[in-house]
């Protein structure tokens, strides 16, 4: 394994170990802090906003691809092009998107039945959401350069400052201010807060890069926009899939019953966080062997990267099927025990070949510039999303929309592993014999131990959970070591580890 590509990937998965921590301190506190009712009037505000996401047509990961492309192929002329357009696009989203805010503004009060208390703070809560994504989009710019020129240390560190900020603020005006008010100030302040701190820092880092406008380059925007034309429809699907159950849940449901179903949902969002350190670093490495043609090494890297997702995805999803719901109680109370338990086991279950697909078959296929598949297949898994969980939410309630999510995630990841295999000319047979059968085999040992302390032990509390996580972690490294990855062609642990303990030669 590239020791630099190994380096960015645990960088990210530190700093996805701060967000998730972060996530779990704040997401109980802003939900006893606020209550039910108005926490889930909250989410209910992001969800309807976060479509405004989708008018960036693509452009952030457009922004790593075209970027990438031109900094390996050292054409300074085609990269500030690049950057010049990409500033445009930029700059025209963000007043597309407040215009488009507004007129959303009044289709949330018609639609939505908001408590009587809480319908002025809402209403003025999502103005402020919707001033703050406007102004946002152009901050994407410096976040896709640094990911581009591999420079992970920085753009983690970057991220780490705004993520101490977000943590501190939102304990203090919530603590003080505990309101849907305080929220939205919240996040226009930490989103101000990113934006100047990621220009400053880029025309610090990179005095060679020049962004101006009068770059633009209508025919650089036509590649661009033929490239972002299917990761738009990628991130539609993915709106639909992780956004759209909230909104479905506000429409058949009491809003208060969105917190037991977006905690669950959140565990698996940051375990797709958790992944997406891999995506980012495989995407550029997959676009620079792609452009010199080493098919060999891109193949390498996808089996490499996707038995090493799978692994990861079988030791944190073993431990949520069988105690996700005892850790849900001990987390956010017992009342989120049953109804969010069941929910984030549902979810679970896809997530197992989910997160590959997303982490690695994903990132390649946008890496080598095949972005027209994995653009219909979210779109086309996001209307299957919302059609289930319509479907499913008036008889099964919160475990529907579950399942409306958890089936089309199974289908799409088979859609996109299929895919990226046949892109680069791997057969499935291969894929699935080197990336699935040890990892499955291996996990058993866990799952038993797992389920021993469920039924016998009555695992309750942090301790309790603590430990059956700590005995977990401890056979599965046993058998990673010994059988998962022994003799493995890309990662040999049994002899990297007795390179580190055998004597070295004088």
């Amino acid at each position: 394994m590239p020791r630099g590509m190994a380096f960015s990937v645990w960088a990210n998965w530190l700093l996805t170990v701060g967000s998730v921590l972060t996530a779990y301190v704040l997401l109980p506190f802003n939900i006893h802090r606020l209550g039910d009712q108005a926490y889930g009037t909250w989410i209910l505000i992001t969800s309807v906003t976060g479509y405004l996401g989708l008018l960036s047509l693509g452009a952030p990961m457009a922004t790593l691809r075209f970027v990438a492309r031109y900094v390996a192929e050292d054409d300074p002329e085609s990269l500030n092009k690049t950057l010049g357009t990409f500033a445009g696009l930029y700059l025209a989203i963000g007043a597309g998107a407040m215009l488009i805010g507004v007129v959303l503004f009044f289709v949330f009060g018609a639609v939505y039945r908001i408590p009587p208390e809480l319908d002025l703070q809402a209403r003025i809560s999502f103005l402020i959401v919707v001033f703050y994504v406007g102004v946002g989009f152009i901050q994407q710019l410096p976040y896709g350069i640094m990911a581009a020129y591999k420079d992970f240390g920085l753009r983690n560190a970057v991220t780490g400052a705004v993520l101490v900020l977000r943590l501190c603020l939102n304990l203090v005006l919530v603590w003080k201010w505990p309101d849907l008010l305080a929220l939205a100030v919240l996040n226009l302040t930490v989103s101000l807060f990113e934006m100047a701190l990621c220009w400053v820092v880029l025309y610090r880092r990179y005095p060679q890069i020049r962004i101006h406008l009068r770059h633009f380059d209508v025919s650089m925007l036509r590649q661009i926009l033929s490239f972002s034309l299917f990761v738009m429809l990628l991130a539609m699907g993915m709106q639909l899939s992780y956004q759209t159950d909230s909104l479905v849940i506000g429409g058949f449901m009491d809003v208060g019953a969105i917190p037991y179903y977006t905690t669950a949902n959140s565990v698996t969002v940051y375990l797709v966080q958790f992944v997406a350190a891999i995506a980012i670093v495989v995407m550029p490495h997959a676009t620079t062997f792609h452009s010199s043609g080493d098919l060999p090494a891109l193949r390498r890297l996808f089996l490499r990267w996707s038995k090493i997702t799978f692994s990861l995805s079988l030791f944190a999803g073993s431990f949520l099927l069988i105690l996700g719901p005892r850790f849900l109680a001990w987390w956010l109370g017992p009342a989120f025990e049953m109804d969010a338990g069941n929910v984030l086991r549902i979810l679970m279950l896809s997530f197992l070949v989910f997160l590959p697909a997303i982490g690695v078959a994903q990132p390649v296929l946008m890496g080598i510039g095949k972005s027209a598949a994995p653009g219909i297949a979210f779109a086309v898994a996001g209307v299957l999303n919302l059609g289930l969980s319509l479907l499913l939410v008036r008889p099964f309630g919160l475990a529907g929309v579950a399942w409306g999510t958890a089936i089309p995630n199974v289908l799409l990841a088979a859609a996109m592993i299929f895919l990226a295999a046949r892109s680069i000319a791997l057969p499935m047979s291969k894929y699935f014999h080197y990336v699935f059968w040890r990892p499955v085999l291996g996990v058993i040992p866990g799952v038993l131990f797992l389920w021993w302390t469920l039924e016998a032990l009555d695992v309750h509390g942090f301790v309790d959970l603590f430990l059956s996580g700590l005995g977990l972690t401890g056979i599965l490294a046993v058998t990673w070591v010994v059988f998962v990855y022994r003799n493995d062609t890309e990662i040999d642990l049994m002899a990297w580890i007795r390179s580190k303990v055998s004597p070295k030669p004088v």
